[in-house]
């Protein structure tokens, strides 16, 4: 990979990796397949993780076309999706969305059977492939309009991340027991400011974009 192209692959990762939490999400994807044995965590861990990249890749081929079909400017969707990505941030400093998490999953876990297919929803939707994590692939494909070089590391980015994230789910019992809740709350939090940077930035470039 060229300098030029590690330069897009980077920011992509990074982005794209705080906004989806695989560290943070690992604790929760922990509880909803509690009970069901390695078997069934690992198949869950892998149909989660595919078909929440697939479902990202999907937006990053056909959102832009779908936003043009709509009449939306991408810098309004700079706009929305900054303040989406702050109400994000917001949750990940406070721990709302963590607290939110693992009530659901809380519930699930009693709800299900070992059987049990979780993979498309939740765990793909909305765990991984939500909102923030779509706007985001959305604005940074964007970002390289008729570059096909630089949407390539921006895939190859999300497909990094997606690895990541299934080492971490497979390993999500262990990892619970390692990092512990006070670790894992100081991620999500430093993780949060990060993403609420992201979000401002967003915003400012939608609003510069406007104004001409």
């Amino acid at each position: 990979m060229t300098t030029e192209l590690l330069n897009i692959f980077v920011p992509a990762f990074v982005t794209l990796f705080v906004v989806i939490d695989p560290v943070g999400m690992a604790p929760i994807f922990a509880i909803m397949t509690d009970g069901g044995g390695e078997k069934y965590r690992r198949r869950m861990a892998i149909r989660g993780s595919l078909f929440g990249a697939l479902i990202l890749i999907f937006f990053g081929l056909f959102g832009r076309p779908f936003l043009d079909a709509l009449g939306i400017s991408m810098d309004a969707f700079r706009i929305a999706g900054g303040f989406m990505l702050f109400v994000v941030a917001f949750e990940m400093v406070f721990e709302k969305r963590v607290e939110r998490r693992e009530k659901a999953a809380n519930r699930m876990a009693e709800e299900q059977s070992d059987d049990e297919d979780i993979s498309v929803f939740p765990v793909a939707i909305p765990m991984l492939a939500g909102p923030g994590a779509i706007t985001s692939v959305l604005l940074l494909i964007s970002s390289h309009q008729g570059d096909h070089a630089g949407q390539g590391a921006v895939y190859a980015a999300i497909l990094a991340v997606f690895a990541i994230t299934l080492v971490l789910f497979i390993a999500a019992g262990a990892i619970v027991r390692m990092m512990g809740k006070t670790a894992s709350a100081l991620i999500s939090r430093v993780l949060g400011v990060v993403v609420a940077a992201l979000a401002t930035q967003y915003i400012l470039d939608g609003l510069a974009g406007v104004l001409g």
